[in-house]
């Protein structure tokens, strides 16, 4: 491990923690043989397809994720190709909170190998982060795996932080002082500023703002208007060192998305991986305590054609409801999908939180009552042990994937 730290500075806010290689590590830990070896994570286990993770000694050799299988063995002979275990890592996940948790609070998590921690009191003393860092990385590797490491970053909010972070893999331990603002910023591309993704940076190189140094000469106001508002003025505060607040947020909607498999790129085997998704997505809607008010479905097919429709209905969040609404959208389709379907999609919107929800003289309590129970049972016994009979033939299908940002629970992995 490599410290990158300097002298006492109490505006030290924020722990930013970024575990090194996550997939690839937990593989690791799960098989000591793999352990000092090169080790590249597919989906599936196919040589046409790509690695999705790959451990430091794969990454040593050119690897990353996108490395088409192919490229990946001629780059590295050696390498072992491992086919993913996403509930294994969502398992290695929570323990990795809870060893984090037992050192102190998690304040966001911002995906599967990434969380966020305010610093209080004491703990915004550099030493004092410093050697909670350090203690953070020790607990991860007694309490969870000895091959699990991460870099952390110290800063004065929560973007530096991340910044801090990036700075040193892996296992890497940075800090960003106030007094070191922003020229320690200097030595970066404005692309490897956390929320500037390419688009930005074009609109930036537009403007001729190529280096940080040169986003860091703006005011306040040239930064909003470059953003097109109030993001950009935050940008200017976050760079310069300020903890100002989140602003808060609603999710807008809950969707899944499946490549259909051969065997069920027909418009029958579509439909009933559709209907996988909308329970999928009503049991994420229910563990949210979210409702929803329309239901919007795409199929995508080879020939480029592709079928979408919507349909509005009162606030629910059951499972039979809106497959019901599922059903009524396939009836009335006029020309249906287009010859071989190729990807099915849903979209729950219109989602409104549990203590906003607006009672009905429609609501049927007894559906709510029974999808309630099934979130129970599943939860307590696993994957899905109840489930609508419509769903028998494509239990197998769609599974469940591990976004950016949304961390599973165990009873969705069916």
């Amino acid at each position: 491990m490599m410290d990158n730290v300097a002298q006492d500075d109490p505006q030290i806010r924020w722990l930013f923690l970024d575990l090194n290689s996550y997939f690839a590590s937990v593989e690791q830990q799960i098989n000591p043989k793999l352990r000092g070896r090169p080790v590249a994570i597919v989906p599936i286990m196919a040589e046409s397809g790509c690695c999705i993770a790959a451990s430091r000694e794969a990454k040593v050799r050119g690897i990353k994720t996108g490395t088409g299988v192919a490229e990946a063995r001629r780059l590295c002979p050696g390498i072992q190709i491992v086919e993913a275990r996403p509930q294994r890592y969502v398992e290695y996940h929570h323990a990795i909170v809870a060893a984090v948790e037992s050192c102190i609070p998690v304040t966001a998590i911002h995906s599967i190998d990434e969380m966020a921690c305010r610093l209080t009191g004491p703990q915004r003393e550099l030493d004092c982060a410093t050697e909670l860092a350090r203690r953070i990385k020790t607990t991860i590797r007694r309490n969870v795996g000895e091959a699990l490491t991460c870099s952390i970053g110290l800063a004065p909010n929560r973007l530096l932080a991340k910044v801090a972070c990036d700075m040193q893999k892996p296992d890497g331990l940075t800090a960003i002082r106030s007094v070191d603002l922003p020229s320690i910023l200097y030595s970066l591309a404005p692309i490897d500023i956390p929320g500037i993704g390419p688009r930005m940076n074009r609109r930036l190189e537009a403007r001729g703002i190529t280096t940080v140094q040169r986003l860091c000469e703006l005011t306040r106001k040239d930064m909003k208007r470059l953003w097109g508002g109030i993001t950009g003025e935050r940008f200017w505060y976050w760079l310069h060192g300020h903890d100002i607040p989140d602003i808060v947020t609603h999710q807008s909607s809950i969707g899944h998305s499946h490549v259909l498999p051969p065997e069920l790129r027909t418009e029958a085997g579509a439909y009933a991986v559709l209907q996988k998704l909308v329970a999928k997505a009503a049991l994420r809607l229910r563990q949210q305590h979210l409702w929803c008010t329309r239901l919007f479905v795409m199929v995508k097919c080879f020939n480029k054609r592709s079928w979408e429709a919507k349909i509005d209905f009162a606030e629910c969040r059951d499972t039979l409801t809106l497959l019901e609404a599922l059903a009524r959208l396939w009836e009335e389709r006029s020309a249906g999908p287009a010859h071989n379907p190729f990807i099915v999609a849903v979209n729950l919107l219109g989602l409104i939180p549990g203590e906003q929800h607006n009672l009905s003289i429609f609501e049927d309590k007894r559906r709510l009552a029974l999808a309630d129970t099934m979130d129970r049972v599943n939860a307590k016994y696993g994957r899905a042990t109840l489930y609508p009979a419509a769903l028998h033939t494509v239990r197998s299908a769609a599974p469940t994937r591990i976004s950016f940002q949304t961390i599973p629970d165990s009873c969705e992995w069916a």
